[in-house]
Formats: C-alpha cells, structure tokens, sequence
C-alpha cells in the first residue's frame, strides 16, 4: 500500500522553502530589533550642556546669554552658537561650522570640513554617543596637535 504525503506535492516543494524563508527573516529582524534599537539622530538638537577635561582641569561652559544649535540630516552636520545681544555685548559670540558625519551603533564621527576658526577644518573628531529620551550625549576627544588642543569634551543636547 502506497502512501500520499503532501510534503512531496509539488506546491508543498515549492511553499515550505518559502514559509522557511520568511520565517527565518522574520525572526532575524526581530532580534536585531531587539538588540539594537533604531535611533533617529537626524534633526535640530540644543545644547543644554557642556564639559571639557583637559589633564586634570574640568571646565562647565556657561551657556546663560548663549544658544547653540547642531543640525544633522543624512550625510552632514552643522552646528551654530551665537549670543544672545545680537553682538552687542562686550564680547559678542558667533561659532559655526559643518562638514559631513557617520554614524554607526553609538559611534558618531564628524569630519568638520567649514568652521569660523579655519585651522580647525580637515580634522576628524570621534565620538560615543548615548540617546536617553529626547536627549542626546555626545562624549569624545578633540585633538589637533599643532593646536596643542588634546581634551575630552562632554555635550547633552535636546531634540528641539
């Protein structure tokens, strides 16, 4: 006596490849879901923020009378730092500059291709950063040796 499975059919040939298949992608996407959440780093940032550690020296930046903004889109960054007098102040304050940046599970590298302080351009800076709610917490090296510059700065931004 002959048995008929319907594992030799030819739709189930054709159709528990594909159920694998799907199930496996599926399953796949699920734990890198998981593991590593999509953050979206893209958009308009304030810094709220920030600390530089210079050998044993620690410096809080006062950013009462000042407003810095970073803006990133998909391929580059710029940031924007002025007073808040118009100028009119003393000691009036524009900063900017941009350039491009990647960013990879917390890695976040700017290549800072325009900056009002011109020998800062060309250099790469490295950073980790953390996303705690609406916040962003950029930490890394700045280094330009023929600067003497060598610090580690710590920045928190909000997503405005």
């Amino acid at each position: 006596m002959k048995t008929n499975t319907n594992a030799n059919t030819p739709i189930m040939k054709f159709c528990l490849p594909l159920l694998l298949t799907f199930m496996f992608v599926s399953c796949s996407d699920a734990t890198k879901n998981q593991d590593s959440p999509s953050v979206d780093i893209e958009g308009t940032w304030q810094l709220v923020s920030s600390v530089q550690i210079q050998n044993d020296s620690t410096h809080t930046d006062d950013l009462s009378g000042q407003k810095m903004i970073k803006i990133l889109n998909k391929t580059h960054f710029s940031f924007l730092r002025h007073d808040l007098d118009s100028g009119k102040s003393a000691s009036p304050v524009f900063v900017s500059g941009g350039g491009r940046y990647f960013f990879e599970d917390q890695k976040y590298t700017e290549h800072l291709e325009y900056c009002n302080f011109r020998e800062w351009e060309g250099h790469e800076f490295d950073f980790e950063v953390k996303f705690i709610g609406d916040t962003l917490i950029q930490q890394g090296v700045e280094e330009i040796k023929e600067l003497g510059v060598n610090r580690t700065i710590i920045e928190k931004y909000v997503r405005i």
